[in-house]
């Protein structure tokens, strides 16, 4: 059985372009593996917020010497980090909002990127520990090229997705919906459908 991680970090709900288009991904998958699982998380829900002082405290303090207050107040980045420990495909709608992603979807990294957790220090640098797992990028913009110079949301979410240990990202282009809606999203679809799926074990 095949677990299906789908991260929205659009504003637009069930309008946004990239989640309808990381929708169709997941339809592809599914179709391929009837029995996989999806967990929706909605970057943009209000528990999901920037880290703070006391947040950056709790995750540096040792587990078995957390407070109730510290545990309570990592409970939120201990959900997202299980969900995508429990992920075999990691499926992330990425709008880009003023070159960049979302600052919703930067926080959500920030909550998952965890010292000892998601990788580890070591004298040879950064591991991940994150390992085994897919990932799928769908970058939708208005009229920036994914990849171009003026991208700073692709190159980003590939670094942190390979340093928490998810080096096999696969990048969808949705780009253009401010010059042409309708032609964007069928070349987009039309990407969805081009990419290679995870063999189901």
């Amino acid at each position: 059985m095949t677990n299906i991680l789908h991260v929205n970090a659009s504003v637009n709900g069930e309008n946004s372009n990239s989640r309808q288009i990381a929708s169709k991904l997941i339809e592809r998958i599914v179709a391929a593996d009837p029995s996989a699982t999806v967990v929706e998380r909605d970057a943009n829900d209000k528990a999901i917020s920037a880290l703070t002082g006391e947040t950056v405290g709790a995750f540096y303090t040792p587990e078995g010497s957390r407070s109730e207050v510290q545990k309570e107040v990592i409970s939120v980045s201990d959900k997202m980090v299980a969900e995508v420990q429990a992920a075999d495909i990691v499926i992330i709608g990425a709008p880009m909002y003023n070159f960049s992603v979302p600052s919703t979807l930067k926080a959500w990294v920030d909550l998952i990127a965890r010292v000892g957790v998601t990788f580890k220090y070591t004298d040879k640098g950064a591991v991940g520990l994150m390992t085994g797992k897919k990932a799928y990028v769908v970058v939708a913009t208005g009229g920036t090229p994914v990849n171009s110079p003026a991208d700073f949301a692709t190159p980003y979410l590939k670094q942190v997705l390979g340093f928490i240990g998810i080096s096999d990202v696969e990048i969808i282009d949705a780009s253009g919906f401010a010059v042409n809606a309708e032609e964007a999203m069928v070349r987009a679809i039309a990407n969805v459908e081009a990419v290679a799926l995870p063999s189901v074990a």
